[in-house]
C-alpha cells in the first residue's frame, strides 16, 4: 500500500519484521530521517497488519508524506491490530529472500533486529546489497551475543554507549563500524498507555518478570508476588511482563483473566502498552529481575526492588550490576517490607541510579535519532 508525495531517488529501507517489542528501537530514526526536506525518501516494510496500523498512525499525525508503507512478501492480515497486540509472524528468513528485488533498488537498509543480517552475511556486505544498518535494541547488564551475522554484517552498527561500542571492539569489529548514538527507545513518543487510572491514589508498582527462565522471577516466585501484593491491599498493581512470558508460561494469560476487572491491577503482557515504555513511565516502584526495562524506569530516579529466588551471589557478578540501583529481595517473606521501605531506601541511590542509567543508556538528551540518522545518511553519502 502507498500514502505518500511525489518520489525521487533510491528510497532507505526500514525493516518493521519482528515483534512489536522492536518498533520502538527503530522507528524514531525512520521518524527524524522522514522529517528532513534533504534526505531520501523512506520505504517502511511491514509483516504484519498490526505494524501497519501502528505506522500508519504516527506517520498521520506528525504529517509526514515522504514516507511508503510497503507489506513485505508473506505479509500477514492480524485480529484486532489497534491494540498492537504482538502479532504471530510469517517466516522471516523466506520473507527477506523474496524481499531481495526491493531491496537491491534501496540506497540504505536499516534494521532493529538480527536475522535480517544474514542476508549481507550470505551475499557480502555492499557486494550486491546496499549498505546495511543494524540499531541495538535493548540495553542492560547482559552480554549481547556475538556471532558472525552481528561481526561482520552491518556497514554500521548502532549503539547507546561508548561501553557498548568498546564491547563490539573487544570482539574484532572495526571502529569504524561502530557508531555511538544514544538509546534512541528513550525518544520514542507514541506511548500507547498514559498514567493508569486506578480507583484510588495508593503507589502504583509495576511487577515486569523477565521471560527467560534461567533469568527470570515468574517461575519461582511470580504468582506469590502477585498474590501478596493484592491481598495487602495497600497498592496498586501493574503487571507487564515481558511480551514473550506467556509463550512459555501460558498460565499468564490465566491469571491474568482472573485477574480482570479490579480496580487495582492492570494486567497487560500483549498490547503494544506493554513495550512501548508506557508502564515504566507509570509506575511508581518497579519490580524485576533481569528485564532491561528497568533501565527505562530509571531514567527518572526512582525506587526499584529486584528478585532474587535463586539465591545468587550478586554483589559482583556484572551482569547483575544493576541490582545496585535498588533492594534485592532474597525471601517472600521480605518483599512487603522492602516495598514498604522502598521509598525511604531509594534516597541514597537517587545520584547513583543516575549515573548507572547514563553509563548504559547513553546522554538522555532527546538526539539519539538524529545522532543515528546523520550516521546513517553521511555514510549513504560517501563516494564508494
Amino acid at each position: 500500500m502507498s500514502r505518500e508525495a511525489p518520489r525521487s531517488g533510491r528510497p532507505v529501507a526500514f525493516l518493521f519484521l519482528g515483534e512489536t517489542l522492536l518498533i520502538p528501537h527503530l522507528y524514531p530514526i525512520a521518524e527524524e530521517m522522514a522529517g528532513r526536506p534533504d534526505a531520501p525518501p523512506i520505504d517502511l516494510w511491514v509483516a504484519t497488519r498490526t505494524h501497519e496500523v501502528l505506522l500508519e498512525r504516527w506517520l498521520r499525525e506528525a504529517g509526514l508524506t515522504r514516507v511508503r508503507i510497503r507489506r513485505a512478501p508473506g505479509w500477514r492480515w492480524t485480529a484486532d491490530p489497534e491494540t498492537g497486540s504482538n502479532p504471530a509472524l510469517p517466516g522471516k528468513l523466506p520473507m527477506l529472500v523474496r524481499m531481495l528485488p526491493a531491496l537491491l533498488r534501496a540506497s540504505a537498509v536499516v534494521c532493529a533486529e538480527q536475522t535480517s543480517l544474514w542476508l549481507p552475511r550470505v551475499l557480502g556486505r555492499e557486494r550486491i546489497l546496499p549498505p546495511f544498518f543494524n540499531t541495538l535494541h535493548g540495553a542492560g547488564t547482559i552480554n549481547y551475543g556475538y556471532d558472525d551475522a552481528r561481526r561482520h554484517a552491518p556497514s554500521l552498527t548502532l549503539v547507546a554507549t561508548q561501553a557498548d561500542r568498546a564491547s563490539f571492539l573487544q570482539h574484532g569489529v572495526d571502529p569504524a563500524r561502530v557508531v555511538t548514538t544514544g538509546y534512541v527507545k528513550s525518544c520514542f513518543r507514541h506511548l500507547g498507555h498514559g498514567k493508569p487510572r486506578f480507583a484510588n491514589d495508593r503507589p502504583t508498582l509495576l511487577y515486569n518478570p523477565h521471560w527467560q527462565k534461567e533469568r527470570s522471577s515468574w517461575w519461582s516466585w511470580g504468582r506469590d508476588v502477585i498474590d501478596a501484593i493484592v491481598e495487602s491491599g495497600r497498592y496498586n498493581l501493574i503487571f507487564a511482563p515481558h511480551q514473550r512470558l506467556v509463550e512459555r508460561a501460558p498460565e499468564v494469560a490465566d491469571l491474568c483473566n482472573s485477574l480482570a476487572g479490579r480496580d487495582d491491577v492492570l494486567c497487560d503482557y500483549h498490547s503494544f502498552a506493554a513495550v512501548d515504555g508506557s508502564y515504566p513511565a507509570a509506575a511508581d516502584i518497579y519490580i524485576g529481575d533481569t528485564s532491561s526495562q528497568v533501565l527505562e524506569f530509571l531514567q527518572t530516579p526512582r525506587p526499584a526492588l529486584f528478585l532474587n529466588p535463586f539465591g545468587h551471589e550478586w554483589q559482583d557478578d556484572p551482569t547483575l550490576s544493576i541490582w545496585h540501583c535498588g533492594q534485592v529481595v532474597s525471601g517472600l517473606d521480605d518483599l512487603l517490607p522492602a516495598i514498604a521501605q522502598a521509598p525511604v531506601a531509594q534516597a541514597p541511590l537517587r545520584s547513583f541510579q543516575k549515573s548507572f542509567v547514563e553509563g548504559r543508556l547513553g546522554v538522555l538528551d532527546g538526539q539519539a535519532p538524529r545522532r543515528a540518522a546523520d550516521a546513517i545518511l553521511d555514510y549513504i553519502a560517501r563516494p564508494r
